[in-house]
């Protein structure tokens, strides 16, 4: 499993899960908030991806140029921003024009009519 990601467990939780994610998490409610398109979640992920390799080398001494560990850290920092792009969408959509749509569930909106 270290192989996988990259180092440790633990290292994977704290620096992928809680740092980086919550920077994903922070970066997919910006972008949902501007109205940007969703693509863009992607590409900042996987600059964040390229970030959290970083820290892990430098706090770590982890691999700074692993292909399978940034792949696997850059898809779930994509997932969270995803999901935070999501439901900001969502939020704004139903708020902005309550004559219009209602919401559907936490990732979507449905016309009224």
């Amino acid at each position: 499993m270290d192989s996988i990601l990259g180092g440790t467990l633990a290292e994977f939780i704290g620096l992928t899960l809680v740092l980086f994610g919550g920077a994903a998490w922070m970066m997919g409610q910006a972008l949902g908030a501007t109205w940007r398109p969703a693509w863009h979640v992607f590409v900042y992920a996987a600059l964040l991806g390229a970030a959290d390799r970083f820290f892990h080398n430098a706090l770590f001494a982890g691999a700074m140029v692993a292909l399978v560990p940034y792949l696997v850290d850059t898809a779930v920092l994509m997932a969270v921003g995803w999901v935070a792009y999501r439901v900001t969408k969502v939020h704004k959509m139903i708020t902005q024009y309550p004559w219009l749509y209602r919401r559907e569930g936490p990732f979507s909106w449905r016309s009224k009519t």
